[in-house]
C-alpha cells in the first residue's frame, strides 16, 4: 500500500484529492494539519490525522518518515519556511517524492495583459516568497513536481492542459477538481513529471483576466 502524507489537509484542493484517493484500494492517507478538529475520518482503515505545524521539524519528520509521497497543499506568507522544513525532513528521512502546489507567475511566465493583471492582483512580496520556495525545492535533490495554478474555480469539471517551465503560461482559470485530478494522477503514478514544474489551466480561457472579474 502506498502511503501519502497530505500537508495542509484541510485545504479545498486537498479535500478533493482525499475524496478521490479514498476510492483507491492501494492508498493510505495521513492528513497533516494544525487543528485536527477541522477534519473527520471517513475510513480509519485507509486514513489517519496528524496534528502539527509544518514548521515544527520534529513532528514533521515523524510524519514524513512513514510516507512514500508528500503532497504539500500550503499557502500564505510562511511558504518559504515551510518549504525549508519539508526539504530538511524529507532529506533526513530519505523520502524523495514531493508534489508542491504553487501559483502562476513565480517565473514571470504569464504573458501579456493577463500577466500584468495577475502581478497586480497578487501581492508582490507574497509572490516573491512563493518564487523563493519554488527555488529552494528546485535546488534540492528531491523528486519534486511543482504545480503552478491558474485562478481557481469551484466548477464541477475535470478539464485542464499543462505547460512546462520555460513555456508561456496558458489560460486564466482552472477548476479545483481539475487540479485534484492531476495530483491524484501523480500519486497513482509517481514516475510522471519528476523534477518538473507544470502550469495548469483550463483550455480556451485566455483573456485579460478570469471571466468572473
Amino acid at each position: 500500500m502506498r502511503n501519502v502524507l497530505i500537508l495542509g489537509a484541510n485545504g479545498r484542493i486537498a479535500r478533493r484529492v482525499s475524496e478521490m484517493l479514498l476510492r483507491e484500494s492501494d492508498i493510505y492517507q495521513s492528513h497533516y494539519l494544525r487543528d485536527s478538529e477541522r477534519l473527520r475520518l471517513r475510513d480509519d482503515s485507509k486514513e489517519a490525522i496528524i496534528e502539527g505545524d509544518v514548521r515544527h521539524l520534529d513532528v514533521l519528520e515523524q510524519a514524513v518518515a512513514t510516507a512514500d509521497i508528500v503532497y504539500a497543499n500550503l499557502a500564505g506568507p510562511d511558504v518559504v519556511e515551510e518549504a525549508r522544513a519539508i526539504i530538511e525532513a524529507m532529506t533526513h528521512t530519505g523520502v524523495k517524492r514531493l508534489i508542491w502546489l504553487s501559483v502562476l507567475g513565480v517565473y514571470d511566465e504569464v504573458p501579456g495583459s493577463f500577466g500584468e493583471w495577475n502581478h497586480n492582483m497578487l501581492d508582490s512580496a507574497l509572490l516573491e516568497r512563493y518564487g523563493e520556495a519554488v527555488d529552494l525545492i528546485e535546488a534540492s535533490e528531491l523528486d519534486y513536481t511543482i504545480i503552478r495554478l491558474a485562478w481557481l474555480t469551484n466548477k464541477n469539471e475535470i478539464d485542464y492542459e499543462l505547460t512546462q517551465k520555460g513555456e508561456p503560461f496558458k489560460g486564466t482559470e482552472v477548476s479545483r477538481k481539475s487540479v485534484a485530478a492531476l495530483v491524484r494522477s501523480l500519486i497513482k503514478d509517481p514516475s510522471q513529471y519528476q523534477r518538473a514544474s507544470l502550469g495548469i489551466n483550463k483550455p480556451h480561457t485566455d483573456g485579460d483576466r478570469p471571466a468572473w472579474y
